[in-house]
């Protein structure tokens, strides 16, 4: 039992998770310090309020909290376009495999062999 432990361990895949989880946790830091710190204070100041929680309004004893839903539209925004940064450079500095010929292409070479014959 101990050395399938080890085994498991020794995979790529699971370290490859471990370092991917480490890293989203340090990412998420970074986004919530850039929402906390400048992003949501700047929306807070269009309302003309004091933090971005106030933004709202009342109906009888309930509070419908605009600010929270704010919130989590630009977190969502920018978690996702950073993402989406990633996600391109990635695809950018992978080597293009080649492509598979069309339909076309294979009917064009085979006239082609055809010709030649």
């Amino acid at each position: 039992m101990l050395q399938e432990f080890k085994d498991f361990i020794g995979k790529g895949n699971v370290l490859a998770v471990a370092v991917a989880l480490i890293m989203a946790l340090y990412f998420k830091a970074i986004v919530d310090a850039l929402l906390e710190g400048v992003i949501l204070p700047i929306v807070s100041a269009i309302f003309g309020e004091p933090t971005y929680e106030n933004i709202g309004f009342g109906i009888g004893d309930a509070r419908i909290s605009i600010g929270l839903v704010i919130n989590a539209l630009i977190s969502f925004v920018l978690v996702a376009f950073v993402l989406f940064l990633i996600v391109k450079a990635y695809n950018k500095m992978r080597p293009e495999e080649a492509s598979a010929p069309t339909e076309v292409q294979l009917l064009t070479e085979i006239r082609d062999a055809l010709k030649n014959r």
